[in-house]
């Protein structure tokens, strides 16, 4: 979808949600997160190697809409996590903190389970939930990462400030505070 004007103004638009598969129709931005893009990020390593030589795959997904990336403009799309784990430890998404730390998220639920993990600099975390129909709020300041814990792709509706961008860098060289395991059947929190 391209960006139309009316006059001096930026255009309304519409585009097609299917809640159930995730599928949005009209994105124009669309990020491919493969498991060798991960390095760094899960605890075995060896078992992310491994992955990595079987095949490289898609661990993430993400859909947007274009918006320019100016204050009062709204980023939407859709975040869908595929389900897996890399040794015992959870698929999840690199996660990141707002370049603009003052900004926030919203998060809708549309299908599948697991945890939105979010951490101040601080040292203060939370994890919560993520099923259908859960809505989590991610206040600014927190960084924030998705956790798939099911066996069926972690979908979610995602807004944001178009002008808050991303810092996936502090991320990479904090990590975060607990990590997200499958051991003995139960979903653990470590």
């Amino acid at each position: 979808m391209d960006i139309e004007r009316i006059g001096n103004y930026m255009a309304p638009f519409v585009f097609d949600l299917d809640v159930t598969t995730g599928v949005m129709k009209g994105f124009k931005n669309h990020i491919e997160r493969r498991a060798s893009s991960m390095r760094g990020y899960y605890a075995d390593e060896a078992a992310l190697e491994s992955i990595i030589a079987g095949g490289d795959p898609i661990l993430y997904e993400v859909f947007e809409c274009t918006v320019p990336e100016l204050y009062g403009h709204l980023t939407v799309g859709i975040s869908k996590l595929y389900p897996g784990t890399v040794g015992q430890e959870c698929f999840m998404t690199k996660g990141h903190y707002h370049q603009v730390i003052e900004t926030g998220e919203v998060y809708l639920c549309l299908g599948g389970s697991g945890y939105l993990l979010m951490k101040t600099k601080d040292g203060d975390f939370s994890a919560l939930p993520m099923e259908r129909g859960k809505v989590v709020y991610v206040p600014p300041s927190w960084a924030h990462r998705s956790v798939n814990c099911g066996n069926v792709p972690l979908v979610s509706f995602f807004v944001y400030n178009a002008e808050s961008g991303h810092n996936y860098g502090d991320i990479e060289t904090e990590g975060f505070i607990k990590r997200v395991f499958k051991r003995d059947g139960s979903v653990v929190i470590e």
